[in-house]
């Protein structure tokens, strides 16, 4: 089992930065793939990034996100970058074993009770 809590949201103006933070349960946290989605009011949940032993990121937030993990700390972490209004959503740290179709949220099984972020215009 896994227990993860999000923490960092909150809210932003457009251009801004936030980090976001996941702190995850379990001894064996170094041999989990970690994923970070979003909700954004009225969408489907949307892949944002992973992290393996690799970095993989969804195509809109590409060049301005980037996902970490410190295995020391059982944490995994958001940087947020030149945010915009379309960032706004809950964020949900998600957690899984094995490394096909990182951007399939059926492919994980442990999730965050999310994080919410709001970038104003």
């Amino acid at each position: 089992q896994v227990q993860l809590v999000e923490s960092g949201g909150g809210l932003v103006q457009a251009g801004g930065s936030l980090r976001l933070s996941c702190a995850a349960s379990g001894r064996t946290f170094s041999t989990y793939t970690m994923g970070w989605f979003r909700r954004a009011p009225g969408k489907e949940r949307e892949f944002v990034a992973a992290i393996t032993f690799f970095t993989y990121y969804g195509d809109s937030v590409k060049g301005r996100f980037t996902i970490s993990r410190d295995n020391a700390k059982n944490t995994v972490s958001l940087q947020m970058n030149s945010l915009k209004p379309e960032d706004t959503a809950v964020y949900y740290c998600a957690a899984r074993r094995g490394t096909s179709n990182l951007a399939q949220q059926q492919s994980y099984n442990y999730w965050g009770q999310g994080t919410q972020v709001t970038v104003s215009s």
